[in-house]
């Protein structure tokens, strides 16, 4: 067996996993990712920046090759690739996602279309003007250095920041389990905002936001939603919407234009535009003549030109709902705060950088006095020396060396080590009279600034006088007028079905096996009604003249809905097959469509009551079959059918004011007559109430609903054997919901006959089809029958054994175009 070594360690995977992602999450939050609470930077922004201030890349010298920038980044501060450090710089002086651009660049630096940036050895660029404000006194010691990635340089942990960078300019970023989205804000309102936070550390948020009314976006647009802002100002976690800033022109020959002339932050303008315009060439809504990207450099202006009598506000709120002219932002956060990430409220950054700006400011003073200190232990000693120099300068000629020279002095006159050290420095032109002068207004000076430097050390206030002097001046110098408009509540945006459609009359046929299609009147007109294309065995259920502007609902075996408005059919000549319903929406290969019907809107004075097999009815208002978010990929439930054996026999459309009958018949011969107020009104989802009693291996045949109060109401009964009759079902005894109900058959010991079809007849010059398990189909006119009582069987239309068993019934539905339905 092989010697172990002992620098080998075994562990399992998931210790080293859990460990290096561990750490790898700890580096890429802390050090790649989030900015810092402090000066709202990342650590390759810092980097940048920190690189071009050390080598005197600022804004009052020239500008240098990005490239060099970039090599300096890499080889002292951030090891990555150039790449991704040229992006962080660009993005830095990107106006159009800065608010205050930190770096200034000459060349191409994208734009807002998405282009992407010449390459670094075109472009170059220095710090802008408001970067300074970053870095200065980072000389001073007033933030904490660490060595670089090789321990060659050091490099800063956070920038002394004389401004709250992390409201101003925001900040974007994902890293493992955290990502952060500040909004920009305007510099001279955050710095209202701080220097109030100084005078009143209590201050409420209400307050704060009376100085920051909101992001103010390099963009502008607009926002909306004050209640989102608070919660996100409160928490760290919030949403607004951001739209752009539009107004309506008169043009000539009475039409409108829509001008764009702010867009939402971080939208891209080519793509929104291009978006806009596939809107006009695809048609979606109709009314837009032209769009038209007319931007230069005097600032943004996209034109969307409309056709003429076109609704511009009600097009503009379309491009509102279905573009990027409007866009929700959600606010979130999330900062570096004490080495770790929080998600952090206004006050709370507010505080953390106050709190930040103290500290440099001590730290500042204190490297200040200790140097002023110095300078005037040394000034000190200069004018003693000069008040003896005849002695000074003996002395000094008598010794050996330098450091002789030094240490006589110091013995002869008590000077310090480093007193003994300025004076055998001192140059002779130094000796005369003006300088002696000058020497003991220094000192003065001196003694001045240490006094102040110590006010600032031991009175809080002194302090905060400091800090809101610096702010102010910050503000003076770099503050501009906001740009983003704040809006207190979020508009609802409805799209009226006018703007969305072009109103026309369109010929809307479906199928039994579900096929479905709008042809244009003009098509229609050129052909006949009977050419209608079919597949063998199908028949149209439903054939009308309805507008473009409503909706047709279908009701399937299995109790579903399908909701189509009637624009969004395919439009396909009347000689052609429509599109099979299962193209768009899953639909089981035994449902069929049992009802179809128009509607102009979905009212709640209108019901429809649902009949189905097992013995269960409904009634359900209209309203409920509203289409759903889903409606165009999936079918909604108009009635739950408790079993699998249950399916719905068909739905009527009624007036919820009017007076109507229910009458049933069962497989057995028992028919039902009742008021249809016994029926409750329910939900889409319901199964609704028991319609009639049924025997145990019974189920319903069919069922009508009528209105009593218009005279005499005929049904066709067809039974399995093929024979018909026709009832008059007003002279039915009217009973209660839920009983066995009357015997509508003769009951024959050999060969009973059993319902199959119930025919609701309007009209007595009628005219049915009655297709067969067979597959043949037979002519049935209902005034060819008279009226039947209860105790008949009917004539036979047909052999059961040779032609099969009735399962369908359907009348021509082909020629009701010229009829004025309501809907």
């Amino acid at each position: 067996m092989a010697k172990e070594r002992e620098e080998i360690q075994e562990l399992t995977l998931e210790e080293v996993m859990g460990d290096r992602f561990g750490r790898y999450s700890k580096y890429i939050i802390q050090e790649r990712a989030l900015p810092d609470i402090r000066d709202g930077l990342k650590p390759v922004q810092r980097r940048i920046l920190y690189a071009m201030y050390s080598d005197s890349n600022t804004h009052d010298k020239g500008f240098r090759k990005s490239a060099k920038t970039v090599g300096n980044v890499i080889g002292n501060y951030h090891p990555h690739g150039d790449s991704s450090v040229y992006e962080a710089m660009v993005r830095m002086s990107q106006d159009w996602k800065m608010k205050t651009p930190l770096v200034t660049m000459h060349g191409n630096n994208g734009s807002m279309d998405g282009d992407p940036p010449a390459a670094m050895r075109y472009t170059e660029a220095r710090l802008s003007k408001i970067a300074n404000e970053l870095l200065k006194d980072i000389d001073k010691e007033t933030v904490e250095f660490v060595l670089n990635f090789d321990d060659t340089t050091n490099e800063p942990t956070v920038l002394p920041a004389r401004f709250p960078n992390l409201l101003v300019n925001g900040a974007t970023g994902i890293s493992a389990g955290y990502a952060t989205d500040i909004p920009s804000h305007n510099l001279g309102e955050v710095i209202d905002a701080c220097i109030y936070l100084i005078q009143h550390p209590n201050a409420s948020l209400s307050k704060l936001m009376d100085f920051i009314k909101g992001p103010d976006f390099p963009t502008g647009g607009i926002i909306q939603g004050i209640k989102g802002l608070k919660s996100a100002y409160e928490t760290g976690k919030g949403k607004i919407a951001v739209r752009s800033k539009t107004e309506i022109e008169k043009i000539r020959g009475g039409k409108e234009q829509i001008v764009i002339t702010e867009i939402p932050y971080e939208v891209n303008k080519a793509t929104m535009v291009r978006k806009i315009d596939e809107i006009r060439i695809n048609k979606k809504i109709d009314g837009i003549a032209d769009v038209r990207d007319e931007s230069d450099r005097s600032g943004l202006r996209i034109v969307v030109e409309l056709k003429k009598e076109t609704p511009a506000q009600g097009i503009l709120t379309y491009l509102f709902k279905n573009t990027d002219l409007q866009v929700s932002y959600n606010l979130n956060m999330i900062a570096i705060s004490d080495r770790r990430p929080q998600q952090v409220g206004l006050k709370k950054i507010l505080t953390a950088y106050i709190s930040h700006k103290k500290d440099i400011i001590t730290k500042r003073t204190r490297f200040l006095l200790n140097k002023d200190k110095k300078r005037e232990h040394i000034v000190e000693g200069l004018i003693k020396a000069i008040s003896i120099l005849d002695d000074v300068i003996r002395t000094i000629r008598g010794s050996k060396n330098k450091s002789d020279a030094k240490n006589n002095i110091i013995d002869a006159y008590d000077f310090t080590p480093m007193q003994a050290e300025a004076i055998v420095n001192l140059q002779l032109y130094r000796l005369t009279n003006t300088d002696i002068t000058q020497l003991e207004k220094e000192a003065n000076e001196l003694a001045g600034r240490i006094s102040d430097y110590n006010n600032i050390l031991t009175d809080e206030k002194a302090l905060e006088s400091v800090m809101k002097k610096e702010l102010r001046d910050v503000k003076k110098e770099n503050a501009i007028e906001r740009q983003t408009v704040i809006e207190e509540k979020i508009e609802e945006l409805k799209v009226e079905k006018e703007v969305l459609v072009t109103e026309e009359d369109v010929v809307v046929s479906v199928t039994k096996q579900g096929y479905l299609k709008r042809t244009s009147l003009r098509s229609y007109g050129a052909s006949k009604p009977e050419e209608i294309a079919l597949r063998d065995g199908d028949h149209s259920i439903f054939t009308e003249k309805i507008s473009t502007l409503d909706h047709i609902v279908l009701f399937t075996s299995k109790g579903n809905v399908i909701n189509r408005p009637v624009h969004e059919l395919p439009e396909i000549r009347w000689k052609d097959l429509g599109e099979h319903i299962s193209q768009t929406i899953s639909v089981d290969p035994d449902e069929k469509i049992i009802g179809v019907y128009g509607l102009k809107e979905f009212s709640e004075q209108r019901k429809f009551v649902f009949i189905t097999k097992n013995g269960y009815i409904k009634q359900t208002p209209v309203s409920e079959f509203a289409p759903k978010r889903t409606y165009r990929s999936r079918s909604a439930t108009a009635v739950k059918l408790k079993t699998d054996t249950d399916e719905l026999l068909s739905v009527y459309a009624i007036e919820d004011e009017m007076l109507y009958d229910v009458f049933l018949v069962t497989q057995l011969g028992f028919g039902l007559r009742y008021a249809l107020a016994e029926v409750s009104t329910v939900g889409a989802t319901a199964s609704g109430v028991k319609s009639i009693n049924l025997k145990k291996e019974d189920q319903v045949a069919g069922g009508i609903v009528f209105d009593p109060s218009k005279g005499a109401k005929s049904v066709l009964m067809v039974t399995h054997r093929g024979s018909v009759k026709r009832m008059n079902v007003s002279d039915f005894d009217v009973i209660s919901r839920a009983k066995r109900g009357l015997l509508v058959l003769r009951e024959l010991k050999n060969k009973p006959h059993h319902m199959s079809l119930i025919i609701d007849v309007k009209a007595l010059d009628e005219s049915w089809t009655i297709v067969t398990d067979k597959g043949k189909e037979f002519i049935l006119k209902a005034n060819d029958y008279s009226l039947s009582d209860r105790y008949s069987n009917g004539s036979f239309i047909l052999d059961e054994d040779e032609d099969g068993v009735p399962v369908d019934a359907y009348k021509e539905n082909l020629i009701r175009i010229g009829e004025d339905k309501k809907k």
